[in-house]
């Protein structure tokens, strides 16, 4: 006679199921703490807001070392001065435990902080892949109240391009030009490939007429823009999950595997860079993360 203690094959394997999918979740949550797609402080928002959550589940152990430069030995220092058990969760902390965990957090990587006085001028940044193009095209058929910037670039114009409309096609000697007449806003040399820039006069003119204009550039442009035009409002557009990242470049189909290799990499060093801009917006989903953006207008 079977034990009726013993759960049936059929919920046995069920449970099994369940517990290797919440290990996957587990495991993407760390890729998108040690990529910098969420922040810890984010990880550990969603673990104490949802108690049955896997980051909840997460070890105290697996959610430090997930964290750049933290090794074994650093993290085991950690627990010992914030009075943590190795063993615990992260939904399993106590009060006091939660409070000295975020206050170290926030002490070692410190969130970006909006800043007071928001400009008209918005720069929307972040790493390949992370559909900037699409959320700025998306901004420009639903608000036309914003002004989209058109960059100039040394890159031959794909098929369905329009000169003034997507570009301004140059060649090197007038890009040379327009940075000699300081007539660039910025200008960067994207992915060791073509020039791009963008053209100071149009974003001056639609400033003076009230419009609020958006630039849709790179990490390297952003700097510039910063330097140049400090009051500008940076907006830096994050990916939902660092292994959707990874899909959506695989998934355009436009590079080999090398250079998908090298963007990969380079998108690693971009996410790092999220902490000099001032508002974070999440591209889950399109319309979504356009509306969050345009919003931020000043």
């Amino acid at each position: 006679m079977p034990d009726s203690r013993t759960p049936p094959e059929v919920d046995r394997a069920a449970a099994s199921r369940r517990a290797v999918a919440a290990r996957r979740e587990r495991a993407a949550l760390k890729r998108d703490v040690t990529s910098r797609v969420i922040s810890p402080q984010d990880l550990l928002r969603r673990a104490w807001a949802e108690p049955e959550s896997p980051a909840a589940a997460m070890r105290i152990t697996e959610f430090l070392t997930a964290i750049p430069a933290i090794g074994e030995g650093k993290r085991d220092r950690i627990l010992a001065d914030l009075g943590i058990s190795p063993v615990k969760k992260i939904g399993g902390l106590g009060i006091r435990q939660r409070t000295a965990l975020s206050a170290f957090l926030d002490a070692r990587l410190p969130e970006p902080t909006a800043r007071g006085g928001r400009s008209r001028l918005v720069v929307l940044a972040g790493p390949t892949a992370v559909g900037k193009g699409t959320v700025a095209a998306h901004i420009k058929e639903h608000h036309p109240e914003i002004h989209l910037s058109v960059s100039a670039t040394t890159r031959p114009p794909r098929p369905g391009e329009v000169e003034g409309e997507h570009y301004f096609f140059v060649d090197d000697a007038e890009f040379d030009r327009l940075i000699d007449a300081g007539e660039l806003l910025e200008h960067a040399t994207v992915h060791n490939a073509y020039r791009y820039g963008t053209p100071r006069t149009p974003i001056d003119e639609a400033l003076a007429g009230g419009r609020t204009v958006l630039l849709e550039i790179d990490l390297q442009g952003a700097r510039q823009v910063r330097k140049a035009a400090p009051d500008a409002t940076l907006v830096f557009l994050l990916p939902p999950s660092w292994d959707e990242l990874v899909n959506r470049l695989v998934g355009r189909g436009t590079e080999g595997e090398e250079e998908r290799a090298r963007r990969l990499k380079t998108a690693r060093v971009e996410l790092a860079s999220q902490g000099e801009f001032d508002y974070r917006v999440v591209n889950d989903d399109v319309a979504r993360a356009a509306a969050e953006v345009a919003g931020l207008a000043g």
